[in-house]
Formats: C-alpha cells, structure tokens, sequence
C-alpha cells in the first residue's frame, strides 16, 4: 500500500513517476524499500491515467458502499418490525383477557 501511495504523492505534487523518485519517497518515510516492487508498479502504472484511474474509483467507492450503509438500517427496520409484532400480540392477549373477565362478571 506504500507503494501506492508514494505513487499518488508524487503524482499529486507534479512529479515524474519513476523508480528513482518512488525509492526515494518510500526511504524518506522510513520505509525499507523492495526494488521489484518499485519496478513492477512503475511498469503497472506505465500509460495509466491516474485522475481518470482517481474519477473512476470516486465514482465506484459510494455504490460499493451503498449495501453496507443499507445493511444496518436493513436490520434496524426489521428489529422495530419485530417490536411492534410483539407489542400487537401483547395487545391482543390484554383484550382478550379482558373479555373473559366480563363473562366471568
């Protein structure tokens, strides 16, 4: 994840995405670098049109979080259903009582 990151800061700040300047990035941050890594993300992020790769993902993240925002609420209504189920067949059961006390006098 490093990696990755130390490729958006130096995209960020305008810089040339290369072996050099990720090593750097990574050593700065104290980070003991693999220089295969560094080769292979240069090599995966070569043509990539990283704000295009940025815009996309911005536009995927809400979708793929919309049915784990909805999963909560899902179960909070299905939690207040149940209540309200239980409270109605409390009610039912009180006035049915109370219709057997009025036979009984």
């Amino acid at each position: 994840m490093e990696y990755i990151y130390a490729a958006l800061l130096l995209h960020n700040a305008g810089k040339d995405l290369t072996e050099e300047a990720v090593t750097a990035v990574l050593t700065a941050a104290g980070i003991e670098v693999n220089e295969s890594r560094v080769k292979a993300l240069i090599a995966a992020l070569e043509g990539v049109d990283i704000e295009d790769a940025i815009a996309q993902a911005a536009f995927a993240a809400p979708a793929a979080a919309a049915p784990a925002a909805a999963a909560p609420a899902e179960a909070a209504a299905e939690e207040a259903a149940a209540e309200k189920e239980e409270e109605d067949k409390e009610a039912a059961e009180e006035d049915g009582m109370a219709g057997l006390g009025a036979l009984f006098g």
